[in-house]
């Protein structure tokens, strides 16, 4: 089969490789589209270089890259009765490659995508739900602020924070205001020409996915008992990435009752069969902004440099 191989930090070429064996509770799933998180672009640039020994010091560790992925079951392992050959799914924990042995991080395809606009949906939505839900404790009538509202995270942060029943402000760039809107806010902050701290608005909630605003502007427009979820950083850091942000605002939230918390989404099947039912019923979509086939993905990872993708990236396998 092919798939896309790290050969060393900022190399990443297709190439044939040996299709793997399902385990016996594992699916192999025939890959039809893959798409690409802020995970995957630590893992193909090497950074940031504290994370070096976990990574590989001199080259990667491990040439495998990719966790979302849409496709089709081809066979089961032995001990697996809730799938059978044929079944659409969508998960993670996959690879940038034609076929995947899948484990419990997979759930249905919801009926109303393709499989290409699946696979732009789980790891930013796991982000995004369990930041929201599981993160901020959001309730209904409260406050949100979701500070970075493009992207992959950004777009599912404030489609889910409606669902939560929460009144949505968003921060994003001008080119993406409009698009902010169209998916639910009920304000938006244009970045270029307003700052959100200085609007007089106070939030039970700030989701923070940008990483760009220091403790003191969080704290200006926090409620007294409101909490900062944090879930981006800067990535040009090449030393600490977006580690010294997340531990500046937590040193610094560290007295009053205001807090923040720092999180890693945990992907599982039950949370992403919540997100297929949310995308059925017609309240939660993924957007996305590009698509590339496998042969580009070099080319793919490379326009996520910068951290201002619009919406995802997808690459048809």
């Amino acid at each position: 089969m092919r798939a896309a191989v790290l050969e060393r930090y900022g190399t990443l070429v297709v190439r044939d490789v040996e299709r793997p064996s399902p385990a016996e509770d594992e699916l192999l799933v025939k890959v039809r589209a893959v798409s690409l998180n802020a995970v995957d672009w630590y893992g193909f640039s090497g950074r940031p270089y504290v994370a070096r020994p976990l990574m590989g010091l001199r080259r990667p560790k491990s040439g495998d890259l990719g966790s979302d992925f849409a496709g089709i079951v081809e066979s089961v392992g032995g001990g697996v009765v809730a799938w059978r050959p044929g079944d659409e799914v969508y998960g993670c924990r996959g690879r940038f490659a034609e076929y995947v042995a899948a484990g419990t991080a997979v759930a249905r395809k919801p009926a109303n995508l393709s499989l290409e606009e699946a696979a732009a949906v789980p790891v930013a939505a796991l982000t995004a739900l369990q930041g929201l839900r599981d993160h901020g404790d959001l309730q209904p009538g409260q406050k949100l602020l979701v500070n970075g509202a493009a992207g992959g995270v950004g777009t599912f942060a404030v489609q889910i924070g409606k669902v939560l029943g929460a009144e949505v402000h968003a921060v994003c760039s001008t080119r993406n205001v409009d698009q902010t809107r169209s998916l639910g806010a009920d304000r938006v902050f244009d970045y270029a020409r307003e700052d959100f701290a200085r609007a007089g608005e106070r939030y039970d909630i700030v989701f923070d996915n940008a990483g760009n605003r220091s403790w003191a502007a969080m704290r200006r427009v926090l409620a007294p008992n409101g909490t900062v979820v944090l879930v981006g950083g800067p990535r040009r850091k090449r030393l600490l990435g977006p580690l010294g942000h997340v531990v500046r605002i937590k040193l610094a939230a560290m007295p009053g009752g205001r807090k923040a918390v720092f999180f890693v989404a945990k992907p599982n099947g039950e949370d992403l069969a919540t997100l297929g039912d949310l995308i059925e019923a017609g309240k939660v979509r993924p957007v996305i902004e590009r698509r590339y086939e496998l042969g580009e993905i070099a080319e793919a990872m490379r326009e996520m440099a910068d951290g201002h993708a619009r919406a995802k990236i997808v690459v048809t396998v």
